[in-house]
């Protein structure tokens, strides 16, 4: 991932160092599960220990004469060892490294999204519960339905995005599996005590049953799920944008001292941090969809799955990681006015009260279609006229005050008697979400173990 979208922390987890530092981590990790079960000496597992390093401008040196990576950093790992090398990647396969290191990348890296994730949902949460009772026009197709509030809407966002996270969590404690089973997978020459030995010292379960690879559909649903926290965030990203057109302005991006918006144009304040987010959750998606085609190999495994990997799996965790950074800014920084919210309820003299008027003359025993044509007629007269006014044109019908007094249309246009369970929706949302963290369909973190 280039520069421009790629936070520190995730760029050290991806980087070529770390990559090589974690493959050691892995090899001595085998190595000591070797020595506790007497196949390696004591004394050569402690020369290994003092003495392993690697050099990435030998690593790449050896391998444009190998073409293997991983023979290459062996052999740059030996040349630190001495004669106690030997002992290193005893019984091992090449994936045995690389997929028990990509376990042990990709964990890490979910415990920095989840950590994202937690501050981006906070900031939600407290956004919303700021806003519960800010009325703002609620929309269908776009277009004027009835009153909702500004909270309701971002505790939707905030519900779902939870929802994201614990799915994500499961999925990140599913791909945090470690393997040392040889060729393909048959412990041919390595105990398989030396995988659960190793992988608990890891932190890693050990998987059950491999080939020579561990099974790709776990690193599918680890970006699926990505796909899925990538679209809720463009998701919310659309609502801004669409709330920031200048007919709407109902809410808009921070906007920064010394910010430029355009280079022609001195007024223009771009919603370009929330367009930037919708076209990167279109990458990750693209991500998740070649995931899902890595999971089909030849046999025990061929390797066109891992070219695709050493790009998809840094970029859609460190995308993802960016989109959630980023819209934690937004949020936190976000400019709201309730003053143009509400005037935008009221636009056309309350147009979007009709429900309203329709179910107080059903009340009164009109029959509901009779009922709907009278409201319609003085809706469609005050729909976008610049002087439209759809409680003026009640209270000068001459039919509809055959039914209905004035003060019973006056009280059918507060908003408070459409949005008097908004309290009931809060309470359910953050107490059910609360409980759905410890309940025993979602493992948690201290229960889960995946195998």
């Amino acid at each position: 991932m280039i520069e421009r979208y790629t936070r520190p922390e995730l760029a050290k987890i991806w980087s070529e160092e770390n990559k090589y530092s974690t493959w050691l981590r892995v090899e001595i990790a085998a190595t000591e599960a070797l020595s506790e079960l007497n196949q390696v000496p004591k004394e050569s597992l402690k020369v290994i220990k003092e003495k392993a390093k690697f050099n990435i401008k030998r690593i790449l040196e050896i391998d444009r004469e190998v073409h293997h990576d991983v023979i290459a950093f062996l052999t740059c790992v030996n040349e630190s060892i001495g004669s106690d090398s030997r002992f290193l990647h005893l019984g091992m396969t090449s994936s045995d490294l690389i997929d028990t290191s990509l376990s042990l990348l990709l964990k890490r890296a979910g415990e920095v999204i989840i950590e994202g994730l937690d501050k981006l949902l906070q900031a939600l949460k407290d956004k919303a519960q700021t806003y519960k009772d800010t009325i703002c026009i609620g929309r269908t197709h776009g277009v004027h339905a009835e009153p909702t509030t500004f909270g309701l809407k971002l505790l939707g966002f905030w519900e779902e995005l939870n929802r994201a996270k614990i799915r994500f969590k499961y999925t990140v404690k599913e791909v945090s599996v470690g393997m040392f089973s040889g060729a393909v997978g048959t412990y041919s020459n390595i105990d398989p005590k030396v995988e659960e030995i190793a992988s608990h010292s890891l932190g890693l379960q050990p998987a059950l049953i491999t080939t020579q690879i561990i099974s790709r559909d776990r690193h599918a649903h680890y970006l699926c799920e990505l796909a899925l926290i990538g679209s809720i965030i463009e998701k919310i990203a659309t609502e801004i944008r669409h709330l920031q057109r200048t007919e709407v302005l109902e809410v808009e991006e921070p906007f920064y001292e010394n910010q430029k918006g355009s280079s022609a144009m001195p007024h223009k304040r771009n919603p370009w941090k929330s367009e930037n987010l919708c076209g990167l959750a279109r990458l990750v998606r693209s991500n998740a969809q070649a995931a899902l085609e890595n999971i089909s190999l030849w046999h025990e495994r061929d390797i066109s799955h891992s070219s695709v990997e050493r790009v998809i799996l840094p970029d859609a965790t460190t995308t993802v990681d960016f989109m959630i950074d980023r819209m934690s800014e937004i949020i936190l920084n976000l400019n709201i006015y309730p003053e143009n919210m509400k005037d935008n309820v009221f636009k056309f003299g309350g147009i979007v009260f009709s429900q309203t008027i329709l179910l107080k003359l059903i009340e009164k025993g009109m029959t509901r279609e009779a009922a709907y044509k009278l409201v319609q007629k003085n809706a469609h007269s005050a729909w976008n006229k610049k002087d439209g006014d759809f409680k003026k044109n009640l209270l000068t019908d001459k039919e509809m005050m055959q039914h209905l007094s004035q003060q019973e249309i006056e009280e059918c246009f507060k908003p408070n008697s459409l949005l008097k369970h908004v309290d009931t929706i809060f309470k359910r949302v953050l107490e059910t979400s609360n409980k759905s963290c410890h309940s025993k369909s979602i493992p948690s973190d201290t229960t889960l173990q995946i195998a």
